[in-house]
């Protein structure tokens, strides 16, 4: 059973992982758990794995005082919800990749003795791992960083999972001359911030972008917006959701995006070049952080939110389009970061613990 709603983030890497559980062992029979409004209702529909549905909100404080308190009332339907499920079902071990919906899942596979694990991504783990790190059998973390601040008994360093179909991406440049092909995205939720800059940039540079594409990728919120300030544009495209991300990657000659665990380890196992624009308000400047690292690294361009304007952004398209060797260069730097079939170890590890 995966814990595993709220964004793609979450979604991605606890599908990877499945699919990877299936193909070392195929008698592996995987439920997800998520909410009813969440990411994971769209996701996984593609998917063959079902999909349960818990009560349950969040419980941050970024998210309003009420919310919480609405939270904390449903606290004891989505412990009876969680605890229905798992002896439903019948699981065995219970997996969740962080965010709201682990909570009540974990600790109740906890109290009925089944095998449990969280997978922590980032070097400053969520609110949710940091609390479960407590009762779990083991954390599967991806930094070190993060055992300072997890209260774990075992960890176990992994990987990143990254899907399959991204991993046999191969990195490749176009010609002088070709199209110039640039992916923007903000996340599943999209990022205001990075859809206005791009947006700007299109509308008042479009001289400049003969013989560019860009498909822009800008969340429910302001799809309708952008969708409409396209309209008659040759050079963009707005989608207010990528369901082919795959594919889309395959397609880029550039990458615009925020800085997420998940997106900059998919940047890697495809050899990506990237502009990114860190998340500023993201927990502990974890974003900032990662996008550091790959930044000192030569294997990306990093922008911080307040100097990402669309004269910068034009300049920085220019350059790149301009200079295929310099895009030949993020796309060697960045593959380094990637640990190929790290979902696949997960699973060895896992299947052998049992």
């Amino acid at each position: 059973m995966f814990a595993a709603g709220g964004t793609g983030g979450h979604i991605y890497p606890a599908l990877a992982l499945a699919h990877s559980l299936q193909e070392r062992n195929p008698d592996c029979d995987i439920h997800f758990v998520g909410t009813s409004r969440g990411l994971e209702n769209k996701i996984l529909a593609r998917e063959n794995f079902p999909l349960h549905h818990i009560a349950i909100g969040q419980l941050n404080r970024n998210v309003g005082v009420v919310k919480r308190l609405i939270t904390v009332l449903k606290l004891p339907l989505s412990f009876l919800q969680s605890l229905y499920l798992i002896l439903r079902l019948r699981s065995e071990v219970v997996i969740g990749v962080g965010g709201y919906v682990s909570g009540p899942v974990l600790l109740m596979a906890k109290l009925l003795g089944r095998k449990t694990y969280i997978w922590e991504p980032n070097a400053y783990p969520g609110m949710a791992n940091r609390i479960l790190s407590k009762y779990v059998d083991e954390s599967l973390v991806v930094y070190d960083e993060a055992l300072k601040h997890l209260k774990t008994k075992s960890y176990f360093k992994v990987g990143m999972p990254v899907r399959d179909a991204i991993e046999k991406i191969e990195a490749q440049v176009r010609s002088p001359g070709e199209e110039f092909r640039i992916l923007v995205f903000g996340g599943s939720q999209g990022a205001r911030a990075v859809n206005t800059v791009v947006e700007k940039t299109v509308l008042a540079f479009q001289s400049r972008l003969v013989g560019v594409k860009v498909i822009h990728q800008t969340g429910v919120h302001d799809y309708a917006r952008i969708s409409s300030s396209y309209d008659g544009v040759s050079a963009a495209e707005a989608l207010e959701y990528i369901n082919d991300m795959e594919a889309k990657y395959e397609w880029a000659d550039l990458v615009i995006c925020r800085c997420g665990a998940g997106t900059l380890s998919e940047l890697a196992a495809c050899g990506k070049a990237a502009i990114l624009v860190p998340l500023p308000s993201a927990a502990d400047d974890h974003q900032r952080k990662n996008a550091q690292v790959l930044a000192d690294a030569q294997a990306a361009i990093m922008v911080l939110q307040k100097d990402f304007t669309s004269e910068m952004l034009i300049s920085l398209i220019e350059r790149l389009r301009e200079n295929p060797e310099e895009l030949i260069n993020f796309q060697k730097n960045v593959t380094r970061f990637h640990q190929p079939k790290a979902a696949l170890k997960i699973a060895d590890h896992i299947l052998d613990v049992e």
